[in-house]
């Protein structure tokens, strides 16, 4: 490394050190920068120059998504001086627009540091002239969302990383309508930070924020309760077993509240993890999604005998369901994200609900048929529920990654606690019929056709593979995939009339005339959460009676497995 780079990051640390208010991440700097002059040149010295090289050589990015990523020392990690700085600059752009005095409610997980960067958030809220509120204790992100429509409040902030690994965490921003930010607010609020100079110059108050009660008068908890357990109807059937796991986060005191106060049996919940625990023991990613998370509510269900499983992710805004499947390995099979979106829809049809159905453009097309089967409005938006919740008419919308909206008037976002309960009352309802959740689904594909998903996903050390993977695809696009017709190719980042631009790229594909394939569809896109490069997949296979269900899947599997590999190569990717 060059005299004057090394010369440059030590200062920069140096001076972040001077205004670390966090006595850890104080200590954590310190050890690095000893190790960096330690003299003699050493493996130790090399790693300490490249961590300080990593934290030094940027800004975490404040964007739609708020804040996200790795813990620790430095300006492009989440520590106190970043969050500081976000929410000072959050709280300039509340008084630029005018909202000078006005609540800001701030809610938290059960991640490392999640209460101290909430309760510098409403320090800094109350030291810029405004209110502010902090949940009473670590609670889903549904809970803040309501909680900002709820008390009338300009804006809100959940300290989260979701469902990312445990080393992370995350500051997610709501605007006055419960809404989370869209452009340009977010321009606005990261111009807001960077004309923020030194840390010292930010207001902290040592007092005057509320501490919100959950329960008894004002109980923020017991009004999500009130509101969440009104998606169900009290007149339908109740006789479920159900097996339900937090995966180590702060869903399961409301979701089991929720289910109480609905009427349903108590879920059995997995023991191992059912205690909030910010390093996530007992999965390698707290994600319902990724492989082996699941595997303890399998082992729970396989001794307990349940109608179906449920998960919330960490935060629990998103919901997993799982259904018994004897020919699975686990013994059960783990619904794909527009497997439940679809089955919610229609239960909401049967709900006779009324408006506009959304979801995103990587999401499966089934849900445009029920919509307009039952003569609904139908959107679709980009990615995300800051798009989807900002649908015209909204009255459900979902997307693949296992987030459901089924109240937007009490929630307008994904809402994991509400989505389980009208999972519940769609398999009870069910089964005291004498069918099951898959029948449903046969049902639906027997309607409209077989609307198969899948999702590559590669996760990468090198963030560079991802532009390149972007850059290969736009200047070589492929013509055919799976031994499919590109009927069109879009690229996303130029925008259109419905969508704004974002870089994502988009094929449409047909079979040929004698195909069982009647046409699919890929779109990849970076994460805008993780290092991962995405590649969402649809085939759409007719189906003529339910005999031939089987082999409709069949085919599906195996135009979804093409679609992976051809992709893949195309992209230049290995998987």
């Amino acid at each position: 490394m060059a005299l004057a780079t090394e010369n440059d990051l030590l200062k920069r640390a140096r001076t972040w050190l001077a205004e670390d208010p966090d006595p850890d991440t104080r200590t954590e700097l310190r050890a690095l920068l000893a190790a960096a002059e330690g003299g003699e040149p050493s493996e130790d010295e090399c790693r300490a120059w490249s961590e300080l090289a990593a934290r030094f050589s940027g800004t975490l990015q404040f964007g739609t998504a708020g804040l996200r990523g790795e813990l620790g020392a430095g300006p492009m990690r989440m520590n106190r001086a970043v969050v500081i700085r976000a929410a000072a600059g959050l709280a300039a752009h509340l008084k630029r627009e005018g909202h000078t005095g006005g609540l800001v409610v701030v809610g938290y997980d059960a991640r490392h540091k999640s209460y101290d960067f909430a309760r510098d958030t409403a320090a800094v809220m109350v030291g810029a002239g405004l209110r502010a509120a902090l949940l009473p204790h670590p609670l889903p992100t549904p809970v803040l969302a309501f909680a900002v429509r709820h008390l009338g409040a300009v804006a809100g902030v959940t300290v989260t990383a979701s469902h990312n690994p445990p080393r992370d965490n995350g500051y997610k921003v709501y605007l006055g309508d419960g809404s989370q930010i869209v452009p340009p607010a977010d321009a606005s609020i990261a111009a807001e930070i960077d004309a923020i100079g030194s840390l010292h110059e930010v207001p902290l108050a040592a007092e005057g924020w509320e501490v919100l009660p959950a329960h008894g008068d004002g109980g923020i908890v017991d009004a999500y309760l009130d509101r969440a357990v009104a998606v169900t109807d009290p007149h339908t059937p109740r006789d479920l077993a159900v097996v339900y796991t937090p995966l180590h986060g702060v869903g399961r005191d409301v979701l089991l509240g929720a289910f109480a106060r609905a009427g349903f049996p108590a879920p059995t919940v997995v023991a191992e993890q059912a205690e909030p625990d910010p390093d996530f023991p007992t999965v390698a990613f707290p994600n319902p999604e990724e492989p082996g998370a699941m595997d303890l509510a399998f082992r729970t269900a396989n001794a307990t005998g349940p109608d179906i499983v449920i998960a919330n992710d960490p935060d629990a805004d998103r919901c997993a369901v799982a259904l018994p499947d004897p020919g699975s390995p686990a013994g059960w099979r783990m619904l794909r994200g527009d497997e439940v979106g679809a089955l919610l829809a229609a239960h909401l049809v049967g709900k006779h609900a009324d408006g506009t159905f959304a979801t995103t453009i990587v999401s499966s097309s089934l849900l445009s048929r029920i919509a307009a089967a039952s003569g609904l409005g139908y959107a679709e938006t980009l990615t995300g529920f800051k798009w989807i919740s900002r649908a015209p008419g909204l009255r459900y919308g979902y997307e693949e990654a296992l987030g459901y909206c089924v109240d937007p008037e009490g929630v307008r976002d994904k809402d994991g606690i509400t989505a389980a309960l009208l999972i519940a009352e769609l398999a009870a309802t069910l089964k005291s019929s004498g069918r099951t959740v898959s029948d449903l689904l046969d049902d639906l594909a027997l309607e409209y056709g077989l609307h198969a998903t899948d999702q590559l996903s590669v996760r990468v050390s090198d963030l560079a593979l991802i532009p390149a993977a972007m850059a290969r695809l736009r200047r070589e696009p492929p013509t055919s995939l799976a031994g499919l017709l590109v009927e069109s190719a879009d690229d996303l980042e130029q925008g259109s009339a419905d969508l704004p631009p974002t870089d994502g790229l988009r094929y449409r594909l047909s079979g040929a005339p004698d195909s069982p394939v009647k046409a699919a569809r890929v779109v990849v896109r970076p994460s805008g959460t993780e290092p991962k490069l995405k590649c969402y997949l649809e085939a759409v296979v007719p189906v003529a009676s339910a005999a031939s269900l089987a082999t409709a899947r069949a085919t599906a599997a195996g135009v979804l497995s093409a679609l992976k590999k051809d992709i893949a190569a195309a992209a230049g990717i290995d998987v």
